[in-house]
């Protein structure tokens, strides 16, 4: 590996156990056996190579929350049932000690702060809508429209701050993936209702 690589998995780890805000360029130094120099060179300043670093952490999660769905799952694309399997592998995630999740909501808590960070880290979570509809609904994240992204990838997003909120103040009252189904449910009978 190159600097440019030492100092992605320095902050990778450096985030992981102090946040976004302890985090020191001179820590990422420390622990990418890097020089101080390299963060400017290859990412510009530490926050930006802090942001990069998160968004390297988050698109790792893509194997946890597939799970089974895409490698053998039963369930039909945009069913319920998929809809609860996802939840539940997403869920897991955010039940696992160090978990990533408490560094997203003192990323979001720090988005006025940092203006160009804030610019790097919206374009990712546009992103993200955009790759985690197939989990739910199959086909191919370069398929998904701009429409598609817009509505159906920005709702699950949306459910996604929510449960990370609620799993990081407080994970012995936040749903679980067959309460969440089951006020989808609540939803769509009373949208239906003649």
């Amino acid at each position: 590996m190159g600097h440019r690589e030492d100092l992605l998995e320095g902050a990778k780890r450096c985030l992981l156990e102090k946040g976004f805000a302890r985090t020191t360029a001179r820590d990422i130094v420390k622990e990418s056996g890097t020089n101080l120099a390299s963060i400017g060179y290859h990412y510009g300043s530490k926050d930006a190579l802090l942001a990069q670093a998160y968004v390297s952490l988050v698109e790792g999660m893509g194997d946890a929350f597939e799970g089974d769905v895409t490698a053998g799952s039963t369930t039909r694309p945009g069913s319920l049932e998929r809809f609860q399997e996802v939840w539940s592998n997403i869920i897991d995630t955010m039940r696992e000690p160090g978990s990533l999740w408490g560094l997203s909501v003192e990323i979001v808590a720090m988005g006025d702060q940092m203006p160009e960070v804030r610019e790097h880290l919206a374009r990712a979570q546009r992103e993200g809508a955009r790759g985690i509809v197939p989990l739910f609904m199959d086909g191919r994240e370069e398929d998904v429209t701009d429409e598609t992204v817009n509505t159906l990838g920005n709702f699950y997003l949306v459910l996604m701050l929510g449960l990370v909120t609620q799993w990081t103040f407080d994970p012995k009252g936040a749903p679980e993936a067959d309460q969440l189904t089951e006020g989808l449910r609540r939803v769509i009978a009373a949208a239906t209702k003649g």
